[in-house]
């Protein structure tokens, strides 16, 4: 006799939130950019954030009422380590890279968070399927297309040095957010995952936001563009829809799967960039475009055959 392992939630519940994911974020490389033309980009990035997680709060609260926000204090510091550590650092760098290079680039950079990924789970003893770790390995070899000589051209007014460590700053966002996702299953997260997202999106947003005051940046609202206001609503909106698709994910997903979007994301950046903000579209982005999304299906594949289920002997 065998019984069947559970293998997850439906096709529906990966597919309509994984799309979300990969659309929605793709487009807050765009969104950044203009906010951070006129908005002080740790307070837009650290506000937006909060806001987005007390609009969340807000509908929880109406719905269900106040008591449904309610969780234990290793429930709180659990939120506090994957809302600081996941998107907290990520929140914080991105503003302010996206001031130096521009919004596609950064997005080819995060994608090597699959990576990242791939070797975390090989160092905890994972098994990683072959078409998986080619898929990876075809995605990180597309975003490399992507950053030839070329394809690459600096936000205007930005120093080639200031290019490469800002570049470089994407790099280590990059592995920071790969590391706490990776942990973040270990974590004692609410099993609500709207709760959850309320108290990170609101752990992360309060520590951009001072870590903003504390280095200076001052709102001057009179100053703001239209350009920087839209794209700050747009953020607002974008936190709370990507990251509860995002929290969701980790949660029930393979994350090899999850992390496809980092390759899908440079994608919608790149082109959003070249229709709106007039970003480089040359044909080594082209083709690295090409082969990033030869590389998402690969893992797409990849992890859908490992989600199949498997018959178990009784004991």
């Amino acid at each position: 006799m065998s019984t069947e392992v559970d293998t997850g939630p439906s096709a529906f519940r990966t597919w309509l939130p994984l799309i979300t994911l990969w659309i929605v974020w793709g487009t807050t490389y765009l969104g950044t950019s203009a906010m951070v033309q006129t908005i002080p980009p740790l307070l837009g990035a650290g506000s937006r954030y909060f806001v987005g997680g007390v609009v969340l709060a807000l509908m929880i609260v109406l719905g269900k009422g106040p008591r449904a926000l309610r969780v234990t204090r290793s429930q709180l510091l659990a939120t506090a380590i994957a809302g600081l550590g996941i998107i907290g650092i990520w929140g914080a760098i991105v503003p302010l890279a996206l001031e130096h290079i521009p919004g596609g680039i950064a997005a080819l950079i995060a994608a090597s968070v699959p990576l990242w990924i791939v070797l975390l789970r090989v160092f905890a003893g994972d098994r990683i399927g072959w078409r998986t770790t080619l898929g990876v390995v075809v995605g990180i070899a597309g975003v490399g297309a992507m950053l030839l000589p070329g394809g690459i051209a600096p936000v205007p007014g930005a120093t080639a040095e200031s290019v490469v460590f800002w570049s470089a700053a994407m790099v280590v966002a990059s592995i920071t957010w790969s590391f706490f996702s990776f942990r973040a299953r270990s974590l004692d997260l609410p099993a609500d995952v709207l709760i959850g997202t309320v108290y990170q999106l609101l752990w992360c947003g309060a520590g951009i936001f001072l870590v903003g005051l504390v280095i200076g940046e001052r709102a001057d609202a009179a100053e703001y563009s239209r350009a920087s206001v839209a794209g700050w609503i747009w953020l607002a909106v974008a936190s709370v829809i990507g990251y509860v698709a995002y929290t969701y994910l980790i949660q029930h997903v393979p994350l090899s799967l999850v992390s496809t979007f980092a390759f899908v994301n440079p994608v919608v950046a790149v082109l959003l960039g070249w229709a709106f903000l007039g970003e480089p579209f040359s044909r080594s982005v082209i083709i690295g475009l090409l082969v990033v999304v030869s590389g998402t299906a690969l893992v797409v594949l990849g992890e859908g055959q490992r989600r199949r289920a498997v018959a178990v002997p009784d004991t």
